[in-house]
């Protein structure tokens, strides 16, 4: 039987400021216990410039319901089913995402119940789940991560990306996953740990992931691992093809945009770069019980740009 959404869900997407969020939200809405104060809230957002479908909010309660009904022994797995399914929902340019009221919007005012029940810990779920950076706010983390980890079109790297909370947690804030075969290859490395069971596998990521931004930047990876061009035109028609497409499904990952694969030579070049910068790199052992260094499973299967950070033109 669907679940009965408690409140009032606005038909459209639309922006909600951060003022907004600090003003209204409770600590009852961050514990569960009371809904959003909707009309409050109604009225401090304004609509997205243009109605599209895209901007439709059932399909992404149709989505978080669904995942919590599926994850309800997992949560943390939910991380890697939702976030191709998410992003191949709610189509839009890394200028449009990065956007942190569009994100605020749907953590108060469309999926409140979601934020809470993936992110409680304790007693509560931390204000910044709701409103917060991107590598920290629940949909926009899911999102961006769908968005830098992705090979094109394909979504299976995604779910490597999502398998261990330290990905989303440490790698998703560097500035070198802007470099897309860095990014694929970083997945390559954290795959083969995944997969060998390593222990405390969390601690392997954040080591490598501080090794790589500290060895060199985009510039550098760019010049050892050359990227191909994003194919613009194509990423603009699966934005439109949004009017038109199907419900993502359930069982099977959605496509999306075919911008253009990474160059599998470049993800090559890094592999081996990057096997020696983890072997040289110190591990900071944390307590068995911190589940955050814990691979989550593997199932079927916001890169925010900081506030007093200009977009660079490649993400537009």
């Amino acid at each position: 039987m669907p679940r009965r959404t408690p409140f009032d869900v606005p038909r459209t997407l639309g922006v909600l400021p951060d003022a907004a969020v600090a003003k209204y939200l409770s600590r009852g809405m961050q514990a569960g216990q009371e809904n959003p104060p909707q009309v409050a809230l109604r009225k401090e957002s304004s609509p997205l410039p243009r109605e599209e479908a895209r901007w439709n909010t059932s399909p992404i309660r149709d989505l978080v319901e669904h995942a919590m009904s599926r994850f309800a022994d997992d949560r943390r797995a939910a991380d890697g089913w939702l976030a191709p399914r998410l992003h191949a929902t709610v189509r839009m340019t890394r200028a449009e995402a990065a956007a942190p009221g569009l994100w605020n919007h749907m953590a108060m005012l469309v999926a409140p119940d979601y934020v809470v029940w993936r992110h409680k810990r304790e007693e509560m779920a931390q204000s910044s789940r709701f409103c917060g950076p991107h590598y920290t706010q629940c949909f926009s983390r899911l999102w961006w991560a769908a968005e830098l980890f992705r090979d094109g079109s394909d979504y299976r790297p995604v779910r490597v990306a999502c398998a261990a909370q330290d990905i989303l947690n440490t790698t998703l804030r560097l500035d070198v996953i802007d470099h897309r075969p860095t990014a694929q290859a970083l997945l390559r490395v954290f795959d083969r740990l995944i997969t060998a069971g390593t222990p405390y596998v969390g601690d392997h990521v954040n080591a490598l992931s501080s090794a790589v931004n500290t060895a060199g930047s985009t510039l550098v990876y760019d010049v050892l691992a050359p990227d191909s061009p994003r194919l613009t035109d194509e990423l603009y028609d699966w934005i439109a093809e949004a009017e038109e497409a199907p419900a993502v499904d359930r069982n099977r990952l959605p496509d999306g945009p075919d911008d253009g694969s990474v160059p599998a030579n470049s993800v090559d070049a890094l592999v081996p770069l990057f096997d020696k910068l983890l072997a040289e790199a110190p591990l900071r052992r944390r307590k068995p019980n911190d589940d955050r260094s814990e691979a989550a499973s593997l199932p079927e299967q916001r890169r925010g740009v900081s506030l007093d950070k200009q977009l660079p033109p490649w993400m537009v």
